[in-house]
């Protein structure tokens, strides 16, 4: 079943992006959801119509994820965490904590486009994938330390 995406779904695809998923999925969680319209006909003609009227304004918002990509690449986050004697933490450090890191050096990014694809298990230096666009990927250093 094709499908044209109306927002950003993490592991599927793009707002505007024509993807082919399930039946099941598509008519029984992402139509009644208001995710995703069904790829008639009159509706990718829509679609073409949107995406050549909103390239200019999309090549904007590249360039600034592209800049915001560049400045976070040059910081490195502090984050605190209980850690027991054996140097193990407790808990987990989660995307919300980047996020709120993040916000204090002057980032506002949503915490669903961050994911940590290591597990942090102790101190130390790691990295997160922030997704900025489609197209800008970056990672964003944080250094786990003792509370």
């Amino acid at each position: 079943m094709e499908i044209i995406l109306k927002t950003d779904i993490k592991g599927l695809g793009y707002k505007n992006d024509l993807v082919e998923v399930k039946p099941g999925y598509g008519r029984n969680y992402l139509i009644p959801q208001g995710y995703a319209v069904l790829a008639t006909s009159s509706n990718k003609k829509i679609l073409a119509e949107n995406i050549k009227q909103a390239a200019h304004k999309a090549e904007k918002i590249k360039t600034e994820a592209e800049t915001t990509a560049s400045q976070l690449a040059d910081v490195t986050l502090e984050i605190k965490a209980k850690i027991g004697e054996s140097g193990k933490i407790f808990g987990k450090v989660t995307t919300l904590q980047i996020a709120d890191a993040l916000a204090a050096k002057g980032f506002e990014i949503d915490r669903k486009k961050i994911s940590i694809n290591t597990p942090v298990d102790g101190a130390g230096e790691f990295a997160a994938e922030v997704d900025l666009h489609r197209e800008v990927k970056t990672d964003v250093k944080f250094v786990v330390v003792a509370e």
